[in-house]
């Protein structure tokens, strides 16, 4: 196996210290009254989200000033497609739970060189997990090698959304319903540590909700794919991604992706109005 470079070394201590600070920042503001408001799709950003996402903007581009900038919280400036190396950053990965008082928000950072993540940190402050992968060397959670727990005998547990249910249960899959976390980052690496099998996400999730996680995943050994193209590629003009899965069991694949494919219907293909509905 090649060794990573030093420089995805330096990159990935880089925002674990990042990833920390983040999260002391957020969690000031867990648990008390946050000033909130929407934006576009009915999303929600708090305070929160913008200091945050102000600090990792400060603290990494002044360490890597040649890197590009791609952060759910900040104006896209196109520039980012002329570097080789972006940062990819969701300050707060699961706002909806965040105000909610939930647990499981994360601070999800990723450099991405040339389409592909080559560090990823996805950090959950309150629950003190820190879940991170280097491209060629392997994925941790607290230092330690992500091993996956497998739950002997029982069903396997996906959290998906309804209408994904309805057609995984109408092809006679055997599943139980798991917990379906708002962040969509921690959703995805609990299939790296085994404490779900297989998650999936909705057509239209961004870069900066699945590039940390995907590569985590990816360096576990967990099959995460665009149910239509394939392991996703990132810092695209266009940061949206298809209908995605992470499998733990790759026996799920078939039904799991027809039923996405079946609800959310792939790039080329034209929705029937039953589709659009599932939606």
């Amino acid at each position: 196996m090649t060794l990573p470079s030093s420089i995805y070394s330096d990159d990935l201590e880089l925002l674990r210290s990042s990833a920390v600070a983040a999260g002391i920042i957020a969690s000031g503001f867990f648990r008390r009254d946050v000033k909130s408001w929407t934006k576009e799709h009915d999303s929600p950003v708090t305070e929160a989200d913008i200091l945050v996402d102000r600090y990792l903007a400060a603290s990494l581009l002044a360490a890597r000033p040649s890197y590009g900038w791609l952060s759910e919280e900040t104006a896209d400036n196109p520039s980012r497609l002329d570097c080789e190396r972006v940062f990819v950053v969701d300050p707060i990965d699961g706002t909806r739970g965040f105000l909610r008082g939930e647990d499981s928000w994360t601070v999800s950072l990723a450099v991405v060189e040339n389409g592909v993540p080559v560090a990823g940190v996805v950090y959950a402050p309150v629950r003190d997990e820190m879940y991170d992968a280097l491209k060629g060397g392997g994925a941790r959670l607290n230092g330690n090698p992500i091993t996956r727990s497998r739950r002997a005998g029982a069903p396997p547990l996906i959290p998906a959304p309804g209408a994904v249910h309805q057609e995984m249960q109408l092809a006679g899959l055997h599943y139980s319903r798991g917990p379906m976390y708002p962040s969509l980052a921690y959703r995805l690496v609990q299939v790296a540590t085994g404490k779900l099998d297989a998650a999936v996400s909705r057509r239209g999730s961004q870069d900066w909700d699945i590039a940390a996680a995907a590569l985590i995943l990816d360096e576990a050994g967990i099959g995460f794919a665009d149910v239509c193209s394939g392991f996703p590629q990132f810092n695209k003009r266009d940061t949206r991604h298809g209908a995605l899965a992470a499998l733990g069991d790759m026996s799920l694949k078939p039904l799991v992706h027809a039923a996405l494919i079946k609800v959310y219907g792939c790039p080329a293909e034209t929705e029937t109005p039953q589709e659009k509905t599932l939606t």
